[in-house]
Parts: C-alpha cells; sequence; structure tokens
C-alpha cells in the first residue's frame, strides 16, 4: 500500500504504465518495504475503470494540496505582527515552528489576561482539577481546559522529554520514577507553558536551568531526598550532619 500511494506511481498507473520494473522505480526511496514487496504490489491488473477512478482520485489529491497551499500563504501574511512571539517560543527545547504558532494562535500574545502564569496553565487544564472531599484528594487527573492547546503542549513536552542535556527533560526523568510517565509529560508541559507566560509577557528568550539544577540543591535536600529513596526500598535511616562539613 505504501508504493501505491505515491503520486508518481499512480500517475503512471493511469497513464497505462503496467510494468512493474518501471513502477517501482518511481516508488519514493523512503518506503521501507522490501523490493519483492513492492514488485508484488505493484504487479496485477489495471483496467480502463480502475484509470478513471485514479484519475479523479488524483484530480481531488491535487486540489487540495493547491487549497492546503493557498491557507499557508493567508496564514504568512497574517503572522507578521506575532513572528517575533513565534521566534521566542521557537527557543523552548521541543518547540517548533508550527507548534509555536498554535501556540500563540491559542493563547494570543498579550498575557496581561493571564494574572500569572498558575492562571494560564489552570485555562489550558494542565493542573490537577479540584476533587477533595473529607480533605482528601479523590482524584489527580487533569481539568478540562483548552483542548487544542494542552495536545499540542503535551506533544511539545515529549519531545523535550528526548532532548539531551536539559532542565525539561531532568525534570521529565525526576517525575516518571514517582508518577509514571504521562504525568511526568505533563508536569513538564506545565512548566513549558509557564516559561511561555514568561517568555511572552518579558519579550526575552527561553533561559535553560541546566540538566543539573535538581543537583543544585542544598546538601539537606539531597540527604532528606537519598533518605526517601532508602525508604523505599524497604530500610530505615536517620541523617545526622556532620559538624563543619555541611553549612548551615
Amino acid at each position: 500500500m505504501q508504493a501505491i500511494s505515491q503520486p508518481r506511481t499512480l500517475e503512471a498507473l493511469v497513464a497505462g504504465e503496467a510494468d512493474p520494473e518501471r513502477l517501482l522505480a518511481l516508488v519514493h526511496r523512503r518506503v521501507r518495504a522490501e523490493p519483492a514487496r513492492l514488485r508484488a504490489a505493484l504487479s496485477g491488473r489495471v483496467g480502463k475503470s480502475h484509470r478513471f477512478l485514479l484519475r479523479l482520485h488524483l484530480g481531488q489529491y491535487d486540489a487540495l494540496a493547491k487549497a492546503l497551499e493557498e491557507i499557508d500563504a493567508e496564514v504568512e501574511r497574517g503572522l507578521d505582527p506575532f513572528r517575533d512571539a513565534v521566534r521566542l517560543l521557537r527557543t523552548i527545547p521541543g518547540i517548533g515552528n508550527l507548534a509555536a504558532r498554535a501556540i500563540v494562535a491559542e493563547i494570543g500574545t498579550d498575557m496581561g489576561r493571564f494574572p500569572t502564569a498558575a492562571h494560564l496553565v489552570s485555562w489550558a487544564g494542565l493542573c490537577p482539577r479540584n476533587d477533595e472531599s473529607a480533605g482528601k484528594r479523590r482524584s489527580t487527573r487533569l481539568r478540562k481546559g483548552a483542548p487544542w492547546l494542552k495536545t499540542a503542549l503535551v506533544q511539545c513536552a515529549w519531545a523535550a522529554s528526548r532532548r539531551r542535556d536539559g532542565y525539561l527533560r531532568a525534570q521529565f526523568q525526576r517525575l516518571r520514577q514517582r508518577r509514571g510517565p504521562k504525568k511526568a509529560v505533563c508536569a513538564v508541559a506545565a512548566s513549558m507553558l509557564t516559561a511561555i507566560w514568561h517568555i511572552l509577557r518579558d519579550g526575552t528568550v527561553y533561559q535553560d536551568l541546566g540538566a543539573d539544577h535538581f543537583h543544585k540543591r542544598s546538601p539537606e535536600q539531597q540527604a532528606h531526598h537519598l533518605a526517601r529513596q532508602i525508604a523505599k526500598l524497604g530500610f530505615t535511616c536517620s541523617i545526622t550532619p556532620t559538624p563543619g562539613v555541611v553549612s548551615a
């Protein structure tokens, strides 16, 4: 199916070409199927009615491609007031050109509508909903928010989590151990949106805190973190500062 979905191959079939070897030469080099399977897929009987239908489908394909080009051109013309914002958002790891445009289209560039970054994160639905009873939280599922924005940010967060030597990847790896990958990536998406709020408000580029950010905590914090990890393994330990070694 990959082979016969190539436009050049379809155009050759419509033109009357039936030789599998010639059709095989038109298949895009990125198609990963083995030549024998491609040759078998391109061998068959293509009649006049088939070519007629293929010609109609190719016409629809060309019309849709032209419409997409016109839409892209119109979007490009309307992007002028927002180019700086898109450029700034692209400095965040995981956010490409298309994602930056989608984010700006969803939230705009005036962050005055959101008093704090937390308000924007809440509006986007990237924070847990308030579901408590008798002082106990019954659910930690994300609340409903802007579906397009949330989806775009989560996709960007997955991309950022695969970037090496960055704060967002370090945050993802740290949270995944305790909360699982899905909740961890949502937390990364919330961090990215927080950074977006500051970037658009201040007009500055993204400043990465670095992959070692979580290791820069005070010795006491690191010790308590390690103690919790030891407790999860079924052991107990006590923390006693060594005089002259750990600063107060």
